[in-house]
C-alpha cells in the first residue's frame, strides 16, 4: 500500500500543475472554488461589515417596539397534536408578545382535534382550525392565513423547537428594509446524536445551508424561506396569494415573492432546532421530494424568470441560474467527470479516486472549521463532530449525488412528484391540470 501512495506521489510531481488540474479538474473548479473559497470571502466580507449592520439592526428593533405589530404565528399539520403543548407553551417564553397563535389541523386521525379545543379552551392557542377532509400542508395554511389578523405571519411547523427571541429575531428584517417581503429563520439539527444519519445532517445542515444561505443572502440571491421557520409580511402574501400546493411550496412562494419585487432576506440568528430523518431511508424519502420540487417549479413552472420581459430581475436571473446550475447541471457534470476518468485514465483508477477522497475529506475538514468562526450558535461542540467528518464525502459526494439524479430523472421525464403521498392524490391531480 505505501509503495502505491509513494508512486501516485511520484507520478504527480512529475506531470506538473497543468496536467493535475486536467485530473481533478471537477475538485478544483466547482467543489472548492466555489463552495469554499468564494462563499469564504463573502463571509469575509460579511463579517468586517457587522459593526454596520448591527447599528442598523438596533435601530430597526427599537421600531419594531415601538410599533409593536401583531404578528400571525400560524401552525398547519396533520396529526401534531403531540407537539403542540409543548410549542404553545414555549410560544409563551418568546421575547415578543404581540402575536396570536393560530392551528390549522388538516384532517388529523388522531386525537389533535380534542387535544387543541382544550389548548384553546385555556388559553393556550387564540384560533383552532380544522379541515375535515385533508387538503395538504399548502391548503392548512392558506386556511390559517386567511383568518390570520396580524401585519406579519409566522409560519411554523409543530415538531420544532424555537429559542426564546427567535419570533424577534425574524420580524426585526422587516424593520431595515420595507421591500423585505419574507424572512427566513436558521434551521440547527435538534436530534444529531440519535443516529450517523442525524450526524451527518447536522454537518450539513451547520456548513452547506446555514453558511450557504447567509452568503446567498448577503449576494440578494436567497431562495428558500424554510417552512420550519420563515416570515412574511401580510401584504406580500396578499399579493401572490398564499401558498401553492406543493412539494416544494416552501421555494415556490418564495420565488414567487422575488418575481413580485420584494427582497428575501435570511437571518442566521433566529434559531430553530428541528428533528431530521433518522435512518438513511427516511432521508431518501425527504431528499427525493426536496429534489423533485427544484426541476417542477425552477425548471417547469418558474423558467420565465430567465426571460428579457417586463418584470425580468437580474438578481433572479442569478438566483435561479445559480440554483440549477449547482443543483443539476453539477450533477450531471459530476457524471461526466466519472466517465471522463474511466474513459481517458483508465490505468490511473486506482490512484485518482482515493485522491479525490483525500482531497474532499481536506475539504470537508477545512470547511468545517473555517466556517465555525462565523457561526454565532451551534448546536454542539466542534469536536463532537470532527470525527464524523471523513464519512462527509460519502454521504454528500455519492449517497446525495445519487439520490439526486435518480430524482431529477423521476421528475423531468415522469413528472413524479404529483404522485408523492406528501400531498392528497385529489390536490395532486389538481396541480397537474392546472401546470403548478
Amino acid at each position: 500500500m505505501i509503495e502505491i501512495v509513494d508512486e501516485f506521489f511520484n507520478y504527480i510531481s512529475a506531470v506538473g500543475p497543468t496536467k493535475l488540474l486536467r485530473i481533478f479538474w471537477f475538485f478544483v473548479f466547482f467543489e472548492f472554488a466555489r463552495f469554499f473559497i468564494f462563499e469564504l470571502a463573502v463571509l469575509i466580507i460579511w463579517k468586517i461589515r457587522e459593526p454596520q449592520r448591527k447599528e442598523r439592526y438596533d435601530n430597526a428593533r427599537r421600531r419594531l417596539f415601538i410599533e409593536r405589530p401583531l404578528v400571525s404565528v400560524i401552525v398547519p399539520g396533520k396529526n401534531e397534536g403531540k407537539h403542540i403543548y409543548k410549542l404553545a407553551n414555549s410560544l409563551k417564553e418568546q421575547t415578543y408578545t404581540n402575536f396570536e397563535f393560530i392551528v390549522i389541523d388538516d384532517g388529523s386521525d388522531d386525537d389533535t382535534e380534542r387535544i387543541c379545543k382544550s389548548l384553546q379552551k385555556n388559553g393556550f392557542i387564540d384560533l383552532f382550525l380544522r379541515n375535515d377532509v385533508r387538503g395538504g400542508k399548502a391548503s392548512a395554511a392558506n386556511l390559517g392565513y386567511r383568518f390570520s389578523k396580524g401585519k406579519i405571519i409566522v409560519h411554523l411547523d409543530a415538531d420544532c423547537s424555537y429559542d426564546s427571541d427567535a419570533i424577534e429575531k425574524i420580524i426585526v428584517p422587516f424593520y431595515l428594509d420595507e421591500d423585505i417581503g419574507a424572512v427566513g429563520g436558521n434551521i440547527l439539527v435538534r436530534n444529531y446524536k440519535e443516529s450517523l444519519c442525524t450526524t451527518l445532517q447536522a454537518i450539513e445542515y451547520s456548513d452547506t445551508i446555514s453558511a450557504g444561505r447567509i452568503t446567498s443572502s448577503y449576494l440578494g440571491i436567497y431562495r428558500l424561506v424554510s417552512g420550519a421557520f420563515g416570515a412574511f409580511t401580510k401584504e406580500a402574501l396578499d399579493r401572490v396569494g398564499g401558498w401553492d400546493i406543493g412539494p416544494g411550496l416552501d421555494g415556490d412562494i418564495t420565488v414567487k415573492l422575488r418575481k413580485l419585487g420584494y427582497k428575501i432576506v435570511f437571518e442566521p440568528d433566529a434559531i430553530c432546532q428541528t428533528n431530521v430523518p433518522n435512518t438513511f431511508k427516511k432521508l431518501v424519502k425527504q431528499r427525493l421530494r426536496w429534489d423533485k420540487s427544484i426541476i417542477r417549479f425552477r425548471v417547469r413552472k418558474h423558467r420565465d424568470v430567465f426571460y428579457p420581459n417586463a418584470t425580468f430581475r437580474f438578481s433572479n436571473f442569478i438566483s435561479s441560474f445559480e440554483n440549477i446550475t449547482y443543483n443539476i447541471l453539477l450533477n450531471i457534470k459530476w457524471w461526466v467527470y466519472m466517465f471522463d476518468m474511466a474513459i481517458n485514465y483508465t490505468s490511473l483508477l486506482g490512484f485518482i479516486f482515493p485522491f479525490n477522497i483525500l482531497l474532499y475529506t481536506a475539504n470537508n475538514f477545512l470547511k468545517f472549521l473555517v466556517f465555525s468562526l462565523f457561526r454565532k450558535r451551534k448546536n454542539a461542540s466542534i469536536i463532537y463532530f470532527i470525527p464524523y467528518l471523513p464519512c462527509m464525502v460519502l454521504y454528500f459526494g455519492f449517497y446525495l449525488r445519487l439520490v439526486r439524479s435518480i430524482a431529477y430523472v423521476q421528475e423531468f421525464f415522469f413528472k413524479k412528484s404529483y404522485e408523492d403521498s406528501w400531498n392528497p392524490i385529489k390536490s395532486s391531480s389538481h396541480a397537474k391540470k392546472l401546470g403548478i
